[in-house]
């Protein structure tokens, strides 16, 4: 009966959150309050050594992911950093300059530059941002919304892959180290960056192209913001810490304090101690959603890989996971429209804990986090709960469920090469 009631709340939670009934970030402490009292784990003890619900999940759990939102809040601080002195404006500015008035040279060399500034910083921040100014340039330049949006959402998409700062979720759940995360970095984003190409090439001939005007006003901090470009050997600034992590092993928040450095050393902005403190309060505050889900997740974690919860949910884990190869391409791929909607191979919903009990089961932790990071790449782009996607529909005028039926084949077909690519190297 407790295996039926653990099942019973991964669908009716997996349901709420699909339909939006109930929000991830109040679900997965919910699901692991829940989960940890079928399985009989008590609430409270006078024992310390006993684990229970409030010490073990709650308490425990809340800290379980400590180096990982120790990452994001650097990151978001680094990407204010990097906003605040101007390189994420002059690299999109320059990106314009370069590409002129053809519509899809403007899509692909805005993809690219995108693409680095969100390695650097990502979240609804960074992509309101980098949106509201490379999104007109791109309407006025005749491309349709739908394919000025989706440049965005593909080049957050590749930014994430090389965001140090994301990476710590899997060596908090996995505990694989970060040089061997960077080390296969490649496998999750060659394919990703050549089909993202492939579909922005696609779409603008496709759906031809309107010279319009943009009549959506920016911002007004966007409008009295200096329209001065940094010096060009500060553009290098938001690749620093990718780089530390890639060729010097630097654990990733010292990483991205070193290139939050480098980059007031390359800029020299007026006031660089103001920069400091208030990019740290508002990179915060932009990344205020995701630390709250990665306490969700690590209270589910907790529950999910406490023995009385493990015992009951690992035979069923033991059945489904690939034993060669070919099974592991075939899973993983055939499964990965389950990232989306927070499904259980979202590593920012149940993913996280239904990998730990994989890896528990037997599969190498290299295999099972390169198969979430590839199919991360299909929820970053075409899940309609992101909201990232939410603001781009809204702010193009464009129907969210038609940019996830229009991406979701092409990021299926990006999964797979990875997936094949990530079978031949690392299962």
């Amino acid at each position: 009966m407790q295996i039926i009631g653990i099942l019973l709340v991964f669908i009716v939670f997996v349901g709420l959150m699909m339909t939006r009934k109930l929000t991830t970030l109040l679900a997965l402490p919910m699901m692991a309050i829940l989960l940890a009292a079928i399985a009989g784990i008590p609430l409270l003890s006078d024992n310390p050594d006993t684990f229970t619900i409030t010490k073990g999940v709650l308490a425990g759990g809340a800290m379980k992911l400590s180096t990982a939102i120790a990452g994001l809040i650097f990151g978001a601080w680094f990407g204010q950093i990097l906003s605040k002195v101007g390189i994420t404006k002059t690299i999109i500015r320059k990106a314009a300059e370069l590409a002129g008035d053809k519509p899809l040279a403007i899509a692909i060399i805005f993809f690219l530059a995108a693409s680095v500034i969100f390695s650097a910083a990502n979240g609804l921040g960074m992509v309101i941002l980098v949106g509201t100014i490379a999104i007109p340039i791109m309407l006025t330049a005749g491309l349709k919304p739908f394919v000025s949006g989706l440049v965005v959402l593909l080049a957050n998409a590749v930014g994430v892959v090389f965001n140090v700062s994301t990476w710590a979720i899997y060596t908090d759940v996995l505990k694989v180290p970060t040089n061997t995360i960077a080390s296969y970095s490649l496998v999750c984003a060659v394919p990703l960056i050549v089909i993202a190409l492939i579909m922005i090439v696609y779409y603008t001939r496709k759906d031809g192209k309107v010279r319009r005007a943009w009549a959506m006003p920016l911002k007004p901090e966007f409008q009295a913001q200096d329209n001065k470009n940094v010096r060009a050997i500060a553009l290098i600034s938001p690749l620093v810490p990718v780089l530390l992590v890639f060729f010097l092993k630097v654990d990733i928040v010292s990483a991205v304090f070193m290139g939050a450095l480098v980059t007031l050393l390359l800029a020299t902005p007026k006031r660089p101690f103001h920069v400091l403190s208030s990019a740290l309060v508002e990179g915060i505050q932009d990344v205020a959603g995701a630390l709250g889900l990665m306490i969700g997740i690590g209270m589910l974690l907790s529950a999910v890989t406490a023995p009385q919860v493990a015992s009951l949910i690992q035979p069923l884990i033991e059945v489904i996971i690939p034993t060669s190869p070919l099974m592991y391409i075939l899973v993983f791929t055939l499964l990965s429209p389950l990232a989306i909607y927070r499904g259980p191979l979202n590593v920012w919903g149940l993913g996280s804990g239904i990998a730990a009990l994989i890896v528990a089961g037997g599969m190498a932790p290299v295999a099972a986090m390169l198969a979430l990071r590839i199919v991360s790449n299909l929820q970053a782009v075409s899940d309609p709960t992101n909201s990232h996607n939410v603001w781009i529909a809204d702010y193009t005028k464009t129907d969210i469920i038609e940019t996830l039926r229009k991406t979701l084949p092409w990021m299926f077909v990006a999964v797979m090469i990875s997936m094949i690519i990530a079978g031949m190297i690392a299962f």
